[in-house]
């Protein structure tokens, strides 16, 4: 029986793939894919061979099939032919490599070419343990995190030095699969922004969509921000809030850091004065999410160094209810009266009826931190006694208190009603009022100010009666030459 026309492009081909075997004495080709070996799902790709001016036939061999992916021949003279994939799928992933032929034989098969298909599974999620700042010098974990159940992560380094690794997923306590990526020394010669994919061993090259960007802020050691907010440290539930970072060096860029969050907002920096620079970060209406301490830093044009973190700031939100608790607001009361004199021993209690891990005592208008005491039973109830003694002027003022549970330390309760505490009379021994250089300052201003005005009147009714005694003189010099002149 004569062989079939399978049968004999089978053996062509075969002839042709021992051909190219036993030959291989030209140099091997380049191939590459543009834009890039990565590929989104959907999207186009091509995939270009190149070799010499001779090569007549180019074959694009992929890794697992017996024969050839993809036979081109040059449109005309030329050293090169592409494969157009218009749409990236699953079945387009894999191992490549190409070889060409001229009138004298194969060349060498080129490099492989491992073609990457992503988005084929959702997101992980992409941390940075414990906290996506990292002082200059210093080591930083990255924690990529799926449900998936991949037992393998790829991460990359974008960048002039880009770079990647892989990594063996393990099973994390709360039941997901992770992968941490050791990173460091970390320095602020370069953006440190990477991505984590998840894939599975059995197909390396269908990948996960990319996890979000993670850009790590290097922390050096120049001069410290300043960072507040005009709200004062307790919020309520619903309330616009703006933090405020600032500084006299002259930064160009703020960043606002939240420990153990991953977002690192940054802001131009904006000149309201001479000598300082600031910026504002809107917080919006706030919510359960936004109690916790913050820092912010300073950075100058482009550079990946940051400066040294400002002191933590503590933004407590009061009129949240974590987890349904906390629904009742506590009540204040005062020992032995809200009306006393300095010196005298006063006692704030703050009671409630709801379990109260903590309560804080917090006064209008001050600018400090709220006081912290750990609740105490009493008679099925949980209190705490602030004590306030001796009392001077500086107590006076109006106070409210809050709870609080040790697994939400930065929400708070309602607060209480207000209590308006009175320092009436006075004493030999109560302190005078401290008052601000900026304070000391203007009054010393308005001295020199009013003593000069006074000089200043002073002078000018001297030189008034200086000028009125002159000229009543010159007329009766006048009126005593007119008599003489008369006889």
């Amino acid at each position: 029986m004569a062989p079939g026309p399978s049968t004999l492009l089978g053996l062509a081909l075969c002839l042709a793939q021992t051909a190219r075997t036993q030959q291989g004495t030209l140099p091997k080709p380049t191939i590459w894919a543009e834009p890039g070996s990565v590929v989104p799902s959907g999207t186009p790709v091509t995939v270009w061979c190149q070799g010499t001016l001779e090569a007549q036939v180019f074959h694009l061999d992929k890794e697992g099939t017996s024969v050839p992916w993809d036979r081109q021949k040059p449109p005309g003279p030329g050293d090169k032919a592409q494969l157009a994939i218009p749409q990236m799928t699953e079945q387009h992933a894999g191992s490549y490599q190409c070889y060409y032929s001229t009138p004298t034989g194969w060349s060498e098969g080129s490099d492989r070419l491992e073609l990457v298909v992503t988005g084929s599974y959702s997101k992980p999620s992409f941390l940075a343990l414990p906290s996506p700042v990292v002082t200059s010098g210093r080591n930083v974990i990255l924690q990529c995190l799926s449900l998936q159940g991949f037992n393998r992560f790829f991460l990359t380094k974008e960048g002039e030095d880009e770079s990647s690794w892989t990594v063996d997923g393990e099973r994390h306590p709360d039941g997901q699969i992770q992968a941490l990526f050791p990173v460091g020394p970390v320095t602020p010669g370069h953006r440190w922004t990477f991505r984590c994919y998840g894939f599975y061993r059995h197909t390396p090259r269908v990948w996960s969509a990319p996890s979000d960007p993670l850009e790590l802020l290097v922390s050096g050691l120049s001069g410290k921000p300043s960072l507040l907010t005009l709200q004062g440290p307790v919020v309520t539930s619903g309330q616009n809030l703006t933090l405020q970072c600032r500084s006299d060096v002259g930064y160009t860029r703020f960043a606002l850091s939240k420990v153990g969050g991953q977002d690192l907002p940054q802001r131009p920096a904006r000149r309201p004065q001479v000598g300082l620079a600031q910026a504002d970060f809107p917080l919006g209406p706030v919510g359960t999410i936004h109690g916790g301490r913050y820092r912010c830093y300073g950075g100058h044009g482009l550079s990946s160094e940051w400066s040294a973190p400002s002191e933590p700031l503590e933004l407590l939100v009061a009129g949240e209810e974590p987890a349904g608790r906390l629904r009742d607001r506590p009540s204040l009361s005062v020992r032995p009266s809200p009306s006393v004199a300095p010196g005298e021993n006063v006692t704030l209690l703050c009671q409630s009826g709801n379990r109260t891990d903590t309560f804080l005592l917090s006064k209008e208008g001050a600018a400090h931190r709220p006081l912290r005491l750990r609740s105490q039973g009493q008679d099925g109830r949980y209190q705490a006694e602030f004590s306030l003694s001796p009392v001077t002027s500086a107590h006076g003022g109006t106070y409210r208190c809050y709870g609080s549970l040790s697994t939400d330390p930065y929400l708070l309760s309602q607060p209480s009603e207000p209590l308006a505490l009175m320092v009436a009379g006075g004493s030999e021994d109560q302190p005078a009022p401290q008052w601000s250089q900026e304070q000391q300052r203007l009054t010393w201003y308005l001295s020199v100010l009013i003593g000069v005005s006074v000089t200043f009147v002073l002078l000018l009714l001297v030189l008034l009666f200086l000028f009125l005694l002159h000229r009543g003189q010159d007329r009766r010099r006048k009126s005593g030459a007119a008599v003489s002149d008369a006889h």
